[in-house]
């Protein structure tokens, strides 16, 4: 199961996320996050379709960044997601990388709750169709 719980993916910073410093603007980290998570989702086989189809949403309720270094046009940079808490949430941490040299350069994580799509109520517990994946 461990190895479900982890994913990495690579990207090279477009010019278009990028400011006149040429510097990522810093609302793209939580995009550049949203591709890790998507990958780890579609891994352990519980994506945002497949939430929708079982009966919940998952939004994000708490989410922190940690700017260390600037990530930058051009640079290619990996992005590693690990699932470290799912029996009440989903808590994803993350952690950008220099892909050449491994330097962090952003850490963080989210928070996801799950959302009964019929009643629109919070779940306390993580359904069970999140529990059966992981097993």
């Amino acid at each position: 199961m461990e190895d479900k719980l982890c994913v990495e993916v690579s990207i090279k910073i477009p010019f278009y996320d990028v400011d006149m410093m040429r510097i990522s603007w810093h609302g793209n980290y939580l995009k550049y996050f949203e591709d890790a998570r998507c990958a780890l989702l579609d891994k352990i086989g519980y994506n945002y379709t497949q939430m929708e189809q079982s009966g919940y949403m998952w939004p994000i309720v708490d989410c922190r960044i940690k700017y260390v270094k600037p990530v930058r046009f051009n640079q290619v940079v990996n992005i590693a997601a690990t699932l470290v808490e799912y029996e009440n949430r989903i808590k994803i941490n993350y952690r950008i990388t220099d892909l050449e040299t491994g330097v962090c350069l952003t850490k963080g994580y989210t928070i996801q709750v799950a959302v009964d799509l019929a009643t629109q109520e919070m779940c306390f517990v993580s359904p069970e169709v999140l529990l059966e994946k992981l097993r």
